[in-house]
């Protein structure tokens, strides 16, 4: 897994490494400026063959400072480089002031956002260089304006100068670099802090990615985003540890390669214990059915159950339904269920080790007494769908709610279960840092005392002591094509396969989200949600599993 890192830690890890004596805040600045023209002539190679013009809009802070170094390395390139600044330079941070001077030293010109136009102060002159219709030759655009340290929403009289960033961005021609984010995002939750906020084809963020990257609009704004290393000493990493308790994680294959086996031995204890294991070693799921012709959402959950791993996966059926099921299963058990005394009775069966209940399930009086007694009875549990509607309307049994549980809401089912909540996520953003949908998911884990995953494209997992991770079906892992009917009883299974297999609660909820989009990435577009169980083994021969 990645860390990411909010602004506030990121702030804390530059401030140890200063503090360390092994570089300063003007060397940090520098290599800043170099990742940032490294990232436009990777992203874009034939800009460095030859000379070309570029606009670097600079800020009234540290990200103005980057911003000038970006124009003095293309100047010094050979490029015609046009750099405006936003603000009175005096008022520059000490490092951003060296910098604007160090690009006024080699004869670079600064024009003020603000230039004199008609008697008038406004933004047309900057604006006019921006323009891909007014330009023989198509500027390289550097957001330098706001980073990381943005709190406030940029004001109305730059909207004209946000607007053609994102006019820009949508030329088909345009090349329009964002410095740590683009100007108006907030760092911490990816929302945007007033209508006013810029866009960019490519952004370049430093030693870290930034959670809003992966939030929100962020994903919707920032292009491409390409992470530099700046050169942050160890030790300061050692110094900052307390500062980064609490980091994000982002979901990476790296995450859930499996360890090498060791040199010495080959084959050893894995393949013993593996020649000894039967069924019951890879535990047994029970997942919960609804009535007639409504089991098709708990078969997809327990194919999902069995192909990510559970030694056996037995459905759970009322009467009414068992034909239909019996039907359509064949490596899948079947198990009468009508009542709850019946659903007690097959919970004395202790190798039943987890259980997985929401998908068709139904609301009826009869699903809340079965649900009622999944939870008196504490085993590993996934709840989906009409589960959640449940304890989103019957506060007992909420309470009962427990540490081995899994809450899966969309966006509609985490807002019935957490109305407080949402509401503070849905609320306009016009400060930073913004409540973030990590906050509401983080949040929302406390008060249940239980994970909770909060589906989206930015899907977002935490636990109960604030441990967090986000799985983001975003830029080359975008798969709308998993925006399917039944896609999300399938994660509901692939989650109770995996808690079968003795997996955590996070860990669980963390790989199967993961594995998820894999499966889909892996399939492609057509995709329905029959095919994500079927693509697993295709994803796990490539993971080396």
């Amino acid at each position: 897994m990645t860390e990411l890192l909010t602004a506030a830690q990121m702030r804390s890890l530059e401030q140890a490494a200063i503090d360390s004596g092994e570089v300063t805040g003007l060397e940090l600045m520098e290599r800043a400026g170099r990742g940032v023209v490294e990232a436009i002539f990777e992203e874009w190679p034939e800009l460095q063959q030859t000379s070309h013009r570029a606009v670097v809009l600079c800020g009234p802070g540290n990200n103005g400072g980057d911003g000038f170094v970006v124009a003095r390395l293309l100047k010094e390139w050979g490029w015609e480089v046009e750099a405006f600044l936003y603000g009175d330079p005096e008022k520059l941070p000490p490092d951003a002031l060296v910098n604007y001077e160090r690009w006024l030293g080699i004869g670079g010109g600064v024009t003020d956002i603000f230039a004199r136009n008609d008697g008038e102060y406004d933004c047309s002159t900057c604006i006019s260089m921006l323009d891909p219709w007014e330009n023989e030759d198509d500027p390289v655009v550097v957001d330098a304006l706001f980073g990381t340290g943005l709190t406030r929403g940029i004001e109305a009289s730059l909207s004209n100068l946000t607007s053609a960033l994102g006019a820009n961005v949508q030329y088909s021609a345009a090349r329009v670099i964002a410095v740590d984010l683009p100007s108006g995002l907030c760092s911490d939750s990816g929302r945007v802090l007033s209508p006013y906020h810029a866009e960019a084809n490519l952004t370049v963020t430093f030693h870290s990615a930034k959670p809003g990257h992966f939030l929100a609009e962020g994903t919707a704004v920032c292009g491409r985003v390409v992470i530099k290393d700046i050169g942050i000493p160890e030790i300061a990493g050692f110094a900052a540890r307390s500062a980064l308790a609490g980091a994000i994680s982002l979901l990476e294959e790296s995450s859930f390669l499996p360890p090498p086996r060791p040199s010495h031995d080959p084959f050893g204890s894995y393949l013993r214990k593996a020649a000894a294991a039967h069924k019951y070693s890879y535990g047994h799921a029970l997942v919960l059915g609804g009535g007639e012709g409504k089991g098709g959402a708990a078969r997809l959950a327990a194919r999902g159950a069995l192909r990510s791993g559970a030694g056996l996966v037995t459905l759970g059926s009322p009467p009414a339904a068992m034909a239909e099921n019996s039907a359509r299963l064949d490596a899948i058990m079947l198990k009468r269920i009508s009542n709850a005394d019946s659903f007690k009775e097959a919970l004395r069966d202790q190798r039943i080790n987890a259980l997985c209940i929401g998908p068709g399930f139904g609301t009826t009086s009869r699903e809340q007494s079965l649900l009622f007694t999944a939870l008196r009875h504490p085993r590993a549990t996934i709840l989906d769908a009409d589960a959640l509607t449940m304890l989103a309307a019957h506060e007992k049994l909420f309470r009962h709610l427990h540490k081995n549980c899994v809450l899966t809401p969309h966006a509609g089912e985490f807002a019935r279960l957490f109305p407080d909540i949402a509401d503070k996520l849905n609320a306009p953003a016009t400060k930073g840092p913004a409540y973030s949908k990590v906050d509401a998911t983080r949040e929302a884990a406390a008060r249940a005392g239980c994970v909770v995953l909060f589906k989206g494209a930015d899907t977002v997992i935490a636990d109960p002591t604030g441990q967090a991770a986000i799985n983001s079906a975003h830029y080359d892992r975008a798969a709308p094509w998993l925006a399917t009917a039944g896609s999300g009883d399938v994660l509901a299974g692939f989650i109770t396969g995996l808690l079968a297999r003795g997996f955590g609660p996070m860990q669980a909820a963390e790989t199967a989200a993961w594995l998820h989009v894999e499966c889909a990435l892996s399939f492609g577009p057509g995709l329905i949600a029959e095919d994500l169980p079927e693509e697993l083994p295709k994803v796990f021969r490539a993971l080396g599993l």
